[in-house]
This record gives structure tokens, C-alpha cells and sequence, in this order.
């Protein structure tokens, strides 16, 4: 079998982009996002998105698409637009432009996006409740305390103690309380 190199082969990612027309406005829609934009996308959807150690599903989805239409679009949103983005994506839902953003990308990109969010939430759950994650937390975690308690031993002060250890005992009736 006869050898092909890779630079032969001239290949570069697709560029391919999809424009949709939206109240008179040409929006364009790329077919094909990189990996690392969709790492990106995933990763900072799951970061917006979890309260305490749970993913809030309404903000998994929240997040998911208004990432899709930063990512995927050429639209541009200022920086006081992007402040409040529940209401940002309440008004591109409600107006139907994220489902024709949706329908335009290709259902296999957005399907494989949508299945790997999942997966990745599943997949941290599950690990959340190992013998590992535990352990984990704890070594993590340990430094931190140790500095409260080494904090708390530096700011002892015996003669505070004592007086404690006094009015304890005096409203004992100055009997020991030990």
C-alpha cells in the first residue's frame, strides 16, 4: 500500500458559512465551529450554570444557546447587553431567533454539542460521588483549614481565656467548674 502524507493531502478546516435572513438582516452562521471553541462553549456553559454542586437545567440551556449565537453568528453585542444575559436570551428566544440560528447550524454539529454537554454533565456527577472526589476535596480543601486553625492558635490569647474561665466560675456560685 503506497504511502500518502498529510501535506499532500492539502487540507485546511472548513470555513462554510450559512446565511439566514432575520427581520430583513443577513446573519451568517458557520457550519463548523473548532474544538477548542467547543470546549470553550461547553466548558463555560457548565461553569455559568452550576449552583453549589448541581447544573441548574434551565441555565444549562440558557447558557448552551446564547454560546451558540456568540460563537456560531456574526452578531455583536456590547459588553452592557452581555451584562444581564437571562434577559439577553429571553428576548432572542422569544423573537425566535435562536431556533433559526438553531435550524441553520448542521444537525449533526449542533447534536454532537448538545450530547457532549451531557455527557460531560453525567460524567462529572458521577465522578463527584466517588471515593476519589472525596479524597480529592479533602486535600484540596485541607490547606485552607489548616491556615484557619493555624490563624485561630496565633490570635489565642490565655489571659482572655482565663477571664472566661473566671466569669465561669463565678457565676457558679465560685465553685470549680472543671
Amino acid at each position: 500500500m503506497a504511502k500518502v502524507t498529510y501535506s499532500s493531502l492539502k487540507l485546511k478546516a472548513k470555513e462554510e458559512i450559512k446565511e439566514i435572513d432575520f427581520n430583513g438582516n443577513k446573519i451568517e452562521v458557520k457550519q463548523y465551529l473548532p474544538v477548542t471553541d467547543k470546549i470553550d462553549l461547553i466548558d463555560i456553559t457548565l461553569q455559568k450554570a452550576k449552583e453549589d454542586n448541581l447544573y441548574n437545567p434551565i441555565k444549562v440551556n440558557m447558557y448552551f444557546h446564547l454560546h451558540l449565537v456568540y460563537l456560531y453568528t456574526n452578531i455583536t453585542f456590547t459588553d452592557k447587553q452581555k451584562e444581564d444575559e437571562e434577559k439577553l436570551f429571553d428576548v432572542l428566544e422569544s423573537n425566535g431567533l435562536i431556533n433559526a440560528i438553531v435550524a441553520a447550524i448542521p444537525e449533526n454539529e449542533y447534536s454532537s454539542l448538545l450530547n457532549k454537554t451531557a455527557e460531560k454533565i453525567d460524567n462529572e456527577l458521577k465522578y463527584n460521588t466517588t471515593t476519589a472526589a472525596l479524597v480529592s476535596k479533602i486535600i484540596n480543601d485541607l490547606p485552607m483549614q489548616a491556615q484557619a486553625m493555624a490563624d485561630i492558635v496565633e490570635g489565642f490569647n490565655p489571659e482572655k481565656y482565663q477571664a472566661v474561665i473566671d466569669f465561669a466560675k463565678a457565676a457558679n456560685g465560685g465553685r470549680d467548674i472543671n
